[in-house]
């Protein structure tokens, strides 16, 4: 779950019209399987008040796929040869990806202006930089990082090795985020002076400048596999905004456990300003600054705030 990964993360899907309905309905026992598997496989837990969400979403794929039943499908979903391709299918119409350029642009000005200058005067023998945006959805986070990087450096990146990685469940998003072409809806927060210096226009999109698109890896990684998070080693900063909220406390607890191993000892968290670590056993502080919602890591791990 960015599981979130906002919200630039995969979330929950808002309520369908009243006029929509189920061509098959789902019975309670269904809906709890299904949940299940959600969330096992991405650590999103579906509310019980959001049955009507994978009711109406799911129904139309069963038609395609000619089902009378969604035990027929859970079935096809967990037991099929296609279930792996299936669960992406079915990911992508229950959650939807809500992100743009430059969002939340106070916390990126804490990026910009403190985090970062002070990451640079320490990596300036090494010249070596790794950001991870977890739950990037589409890209606009991570690209947007490459932007602040890029005019913070200048002519100083040719020196530098910067690795900037997003990450998200869905095979869907990252197609799209991999292409580095963007609606005008993507870069509507976006200041003009940067659209014109990091965005060629083509008809229907605006095309990311190759030369931060080449700053830019993406890979498919779930948020609950702690090995697969744990063997791209150490980060100076982590990006995770507004995908925990859809955790719930047990999966917050292990994920922000991960990003404590994951990061540098002067590197930084950032996370969405509607998240809170204050309830978790966790190796961070915030750092001074009231609107970067930025962590700095600790000695130990504090106990939850109560």
């Amino acid at each position: 779950m960015a599981t979130t990964m906002t919200t630039h993360a995969q979330h929950p899907a808002p309520p369908a019209p009243a006029t929509a309905g189920a061509a098959v309905p789902m019975t309670a026992g269904q809906f709890e399987r299904l949940q299940k598997i959600i969330y096992e496989r991405s650590g999103i837990r579906f509310q019980d008040a959001k049955k009507y969400i994978l009711e109406t979403r799911l129904a139309r794929r069963l038609e395609e796929l000619e089902m009378d039943s969604f035990d027929d499908y859970i079935s096809f979903l967990t037991i099929g040869p296609y279930r792996d391709d299936e669960f992406q299918e079915m990911f992508n119409r229950v959650t939807i990806n809500e992100t743009s350029f430059f969002r939340n642009e106070p916390q990126l000005e804490v990026f910009e202006k403190q985090v970062l200058p002070r990451l640079l005067e320490a990596r300036k023998g090494a010249k070596r930089l790794r950001i991870w945006s977890a739950a990037c959805s589409s890209g606009e986070e991570p690209y947007t990082l490459g932007i602040l990087v890029h005019r913070t450096l200048g002519l100083r990146l040719a020196d530098w090795r910067v690795e900037i990685l997003g990450t998200d469940i869905s095979d869907k998003v990252l197609a799209t985020a991999q292409s580095g072409r963007f609606t005008q809806y993507a870069i509507r927060a976006t200041p003009a002076l940067v659209q014109q210096r990091y965005f060629k226009q083509e008809p229907g999109f605006h095309v990311i400048d190759p030369v931060v698109k080449s700053m830019v890896a993406f890979e498919r990684l779930n948020l609950k596999d702690r090995l697969a998070i744990k063997r791209h080693g150490l980060w100076d900063v982590i990006f995770c905004r507004n995908v925990m909220i859809y955790f719930d406390r047990q999966m917050r607890q292990d994920l922000v456990c991960a990003f404590g191993e994951s990061l540098a000892d002067d590197g930084a968290l950032f996370i969405g300003h509607s998240e809170t670590l204050h309830d978790l056993a966790v190796p961070f502080e915030p750092t001074e600054s009231t609107e970067g919602f930025c962590y700095r890591k600790t000695g130990k791990v504090a106990p939850p705030k109560v």
